[in-house]
């Protein structure tokens, strides 16, 4: 099964990271390493630095975010969207289950949900794909733009962008920017960092992006013969940083590893916005992915998430994180830091032996948040 959700996302950028919080990009690497009980990919959690607990009001303190520990999209047919990651791109596939009955539903918040799930992985990275065999959802409307709330992406490390181009080109991938970009050195965050959009056949957005000399995390620049080497961060549009901060810096732990303002026409050609100009700023815990919020300065006419999006429709993404405790949920639903999915902490134990509870929940801007409790 899948974990929590984010959607949306588009950027790219980041400064030099290094062993502390570190630069921006929107792009952010580290992963942890991962196993999968039951068709839920878990997290690996030993001994490591945990952010504190932040403090919500009312005086509950909420668990810090241990992990991100995979990142999860919803597909209208799985056999066609694992050839493409395991044919186009080179992942693997880890595991392939079905689920259906009450906690499912619960978990995912679509009554009568049977869905099939397979688990991917990349370098030491996982992705989560489910087909809803029942209820189908709707597909990811035509005229989704890269600063629209509902856009997410995952950002693939490459070891060659001319390489990985290439490849994708060869397999006739769709394009989502006119082609790669290297972004200019007058940005100290992000200047050399070459990156593209595509998408997969479902037409979510993906991207390929590779890192010079000083920038990215370290063990993207180990010696290696692949091409495709790992997932360093999920990108989501927000409407405000601020406010978004307060969730994922403030409530859930994470820390800010690096920001950047991002624009020019490199910028334009890689989101295929015209006059776009980008306030990213990078967040990561302890273990996993990083994810990162694009907040569009210009142009401002990005239009909301539906309010009325489920997990099984292709639009859905959802980012699974793991932490100690489900009950803080409530507390930051009645102050309207999230909005719930699940009605509550589900037991998952009927699911997987591995994961006691987990919930769904969306964050201020819609985006899918999937907690475990392992």
């Amino acid at each position: 099964m899948k974990r929590f959700v984010i959607a949306v996302a588009v950027a790219v950028i980041v400064p030099h990271l290094t062993s502390g919080p570190a630069a921006p990009s929107s792009v952010m690497s580290g992963a942890a390493p991962s196993s999968v009980v039951s068709g839920f990919s878990r997290t690996l959690c030993g001994p490591s630095r945990t952010a504190t607990a932040a403090s919500v009001s009312g005086g509950h303190s909420v668990p810090a975010i241990s992990a991100v520990d995979s990142v999860g999209m919803t597909v209208s047919d799985m056999d066609r969207a694992v050839t493409f990651y395991t044919g186009v791109l080179p992942f693997s596939k880890v595991s392939e289950q079905e689920f259906s009955g009450r906690p499912y539903e619960l978990l995912s918040g679509v009554f009568g949900a049977r869905g099939r799930v397979v688990t991917l992985r990349l370098g030491s990275e996982e992705i989560e794909l489910t087909e809803f065999l029942s209820p189908k959802g709707r597909p990811i409307p035509p005229d989704v733009r890269a600063n629209d709330r509902l856009f997410q992406h995952i950002a693939i490390v490459v070891s060659d962008i001319d390489k990985a181009y290439a490849v994708l080109k060869d397999h006739g991938v769709e394009h989502a920017s006119t082609g790669p970009q290297r972004l200019p050195d007058w940005n100290p965050n992000a200047g050399g960092i070459s990156a593209f959009y595509f998408r997969d056949p479902d037409r979510h957005f993906l991207e390929i992006i590779s890192f010079p000399p000083g920038k990215g995390l370290p063990r993207w620049h180990e010696p290696t013969a692949a091409t495709f080497l790992g997932i360093d961060h999920t990108a989501i549009v927000v409407d405000d940083t601020n406010a978004s901060l307060q969730v994922y810096r403030d409530t859930l732990g994470m820390q800010v590893a690096g920001e950047s303002e991002n624009y020019d026409v490199e910028q334009e050609h890689l989101n295929n916005v015209f006059g776009a100009r980008l306030r990213i700023t990078a967040l990561r815990a302890a273990r996993g992915p990083g994810i990162e919020l694009l907040e569009y300065l210009a142009p401002r006419d990005g239009r909301p998430a539906p309010a009325d999006l489920r997990a099984n429709d292709v639009a859905f993404w959802q980012t699974t994180m793991v932490t100690e405790r489900l009950d803080p949920l409530l507390g930051l639903a009645r102050n309207h830091r999230m909005s719930l999915v699940s009605p509550g902490p589900v037991d998952t134990t009927s699911l997987s032996p591995g994961l006691r509870a987990g919930a769904l929940a969306r964050d201020p801007d819609g985006h899918g948040l999937r907690f475990v409790v392992n």
